[in-house]
């Protein structure tokens, strides 16, 4: 009983930790994010294709290079994630659309964040193009698999 009781809410704040870091993002806001992340994070979004050559972000400078990239590709970028899916080792999924304007293109789109917590930080992070590729990289085959909870 006591085990379940430890599960639910370590589920419950590796979802708000994931939960804030969009917060933090949409507010554009470094210094929250530095502080949700761990030294080591390494982050995967979709403009690092466009603003990055590819590469991943890396440690607390990566996100903060990360925030000018953004800043710098597009007009306006905004991740609406509905749905948020956890599974064990730390891992949060989160499911929505994606909104951008900006480096001549529009784009609104369904999206998927893959996240892994580790100490209570975020360590690491990738953005999918969409909800099934970032479930299926969790090992989600269907959304019944993993506890969701709705923004």
């Amino acid at each position: 009983m006591r085990a379940a009781i430890v599960q639910a809410t370590v589920a419950t704040t590796n979802v708000d930790i994931v939960r804030q870091a969009f917060a933090a993002f949409e507010q554009r806001d470094p210094d929250l994010l530095a502080d949700l992340v761990r030294p080591d994070i390494v982050f995967e979004p979709v403009t690092a294709q466009i603003a990055a050559g590819g590469k991943p972000y890396r440690g607390i400078d990566g996100i903060r290079r990360y925030l000018e990239d953004v800043a710098r590709t597009w007009q306006e970028l905004r991740p609406a994630p509905d749905t948020f899916y956890e599974r064990e080792g730390g891992i949060v999924v989160a499911t929505g659309r994606v909104y951008a304007w900006g480096a001549g293109r529009v784009v609104d789109a369904p999206a998927g964040w893959l996240w892994r917590v580790q100490g209570g930080k975020l360590a690491y992070g990738r953005v999918f193009e969409t909800a099934a590729a970032a479930l299926a990289a969790a090992g989600i085959a269907d959304a019944g698999a993993g506890t969701a909870a709705s923004a």
